[in-house]
């Protein structure tokens, strides 16, 4: 494959075959994906560069895996063996904020956060926010449809993409969706590329939606003896009429990681913890306040309603320990599963059977706002017959959220680690249809070949 690997250097400003560097970048962070040798990583600058890569690959029949930031915890961004490895870290620039129809236009490398701070500077703001976005690109969110603490009152990341530039497997370009807030002009393929990590097509451009800047947040931390007080807690704020910007679910088991990981004057006995924002400037006091009543009538034995930003961010400093603190505990295999709010008990209950089944500690924080939990599976990766009992575990919990009406991922995507599961939630003639979709885009099954489907 000398002759790729020169005709690349020929039209790509960055191609690298260092084997160290090869290691470093052929899979994401979803630590029991497997992961194959790629033959060469492209790092193109611009939509022009992609397209000769992506000809070039379809020239030799050598697959293509695109990545991000490689934070995703599926595996959709694994190398398989011999595939060129395409980064989209050169292709980082926010190429317009417009005030007045209130979009970005971005490239797919851009990382979240420095997106979210470009727009506030013009007073507006691009709500997505996963936990992971200060590493994270627009790109690699994009692909797999990514939520975030933000998504239980503005949605996830599909909800604000307007339009895409999208480089197909044949090396054509396609600009799908529009600037405008309105369009059915045809059938929507910009939100049929949204998630589809990687199989459909390469990203180079996006078209974002905006919102003005929130107004000054508040936050509001409950703190329960038992699962079921915190979970009726929550529902019943979401049944109150408020419209919290934040509401995270911290179960008891990762509530006593935090504990040990850093005092934060939980009790031992700690059952759950509720946290609440509200971003309504002069209205979040009272919002707050009324999160509180809620949460003490439902048998909140502590409740902290803070009074100012610095309050706020002390009250939400347990929800950005939750990895650190379970990482303590062993090694983590991280589901997120979503199920309807009215099933979080029956998922709560169920994964705790589980827990006791097959031997391994399961912690479940999430965002229980929007029914998506983050079951964790928990256990010494060096015992083998451990991680042999955590990966059934770990299918055990997506048999559960499936059972329970649900989804097997609200917001990792697929990718590998997730494909024996898709076709149980989907259906044959549903996992028919998509497979003739990505045959539509990919005939040749070059775009990120081994993802999604067995």
């Amino acid at each position: 494959m000398d002759e790729l690997v020169d005709r690349l250097s020929s039209v790509v400003g960055s191609v690298v075959v260092d084997s160290d560097v090869l290691e470093a970048h052929r899979q994401d962070a979803a630590t029991f994906c497997t992961a194959g040798v790629p033959l060469v990583l492209v790092r193109p600058s611009s939509t022009a560069e992609v397209q000769e890569v992506v000809r070039a690959a379809g020239e030799y029949g050598v697959p293509i895996v695109t990545q991000g930031a490689r934070t995703g915890l599926s595996g959709a961004a694994n190398a398989i063996d011999g595939c060129i490895l395409l980064s989209t870290a050169r292709m980082n620039q926010v190429l317009e904020v417009s005030v007045e129809d209130q979009v970005a236009v971005v490239q797919p490398g851009v990382i979240n956060a420095d997106l979210s701070r470009a727009v506030l500077e013009q007073g507006l703001f691009y709500p997505p926010d996963p936990s992971s976005w200060e590493m994270s690109t627009v790109g690699g969110n994009i692909a797999t449809n990514a939520g975030g603490l933000c998504c239980v009152k503005y949605g996830v990341t599909g909800d604000f993409v307007r339009g895409l530039e999208v480089v197909l497997a044949s090396g054509e370009v396609i600009r799908t969706g529009r600037r405008t807030v309105k369009g059915v002009a045809g059938y929507d393929l910009t939100h049929v590329i949204v998630g589809s990590e990687g199989t459909l097509g390469i990203v180079t451009e996006a078209t974002l939606a905006l919102r003005p800047a929130p107004e000054a947040a508040l936050t509001a931390a409950a703190t329960f003896l038992s699962i079921e007080e915190g979970v009726a807690a929550a529902a019943a704020v979401m049944g109150s009429g408020l419209r919290p910007s934040l509401l995270e679910f911290i179960d008891g088991i990762t509530a006593r990681a935090i504990q040990d990981y850093r005092d934060m004057g939980l009790p031992a006995n700690v059952g759950s913890l509720l946290l609440a924002q509200s971003d309504r400037g002069p209205r979040a006091a009272e919002d707050v306040a009324a999160i509180a009543e809620i949460c003490t009538a439902h048998g909140a034995v502590d409740v902290a309603v803070a009074s100012d930003a610095e309050e706020s961010a002390m009250l939400l400093e347990a929800r950005r320990l939750v990895h650190f603190a379970n990482e303590k505990l062993g090694t983590s295999l991280i589901d997120d599963v979503a199920v309807p709010r009215s099933q979080l008990v029956a998922l709560l209950h169920g994964i705790d059977a589980i827990s006791k089944q097959y031997g391994v500690l399961i912690a479940c924080p999430g965002h229980i706002g929007d029914g998506n939990m983050h079951p964790t599976v928990i256990f010494d990766q060096a015992d083998e017959a451990a991680q042999a009992r955590a990966l059934e575990a770990f299918g055990a919990v997506m048999d559960l959220g499936l059972s329970l009406g649900g989804t097997i991922t609200g917001e990792h995507g697929v990718g590998k680690l997730k494909r024996q599961w898709l076709a149980e939630e989907l259906g044959p003639v549903g996992l028919q249809l998509q497979r003739d979709v990505k045959a539509a885009f990919d005939p040749r099954g070059l775009l990120n070949p081994d993802k999604l489907f067995l």
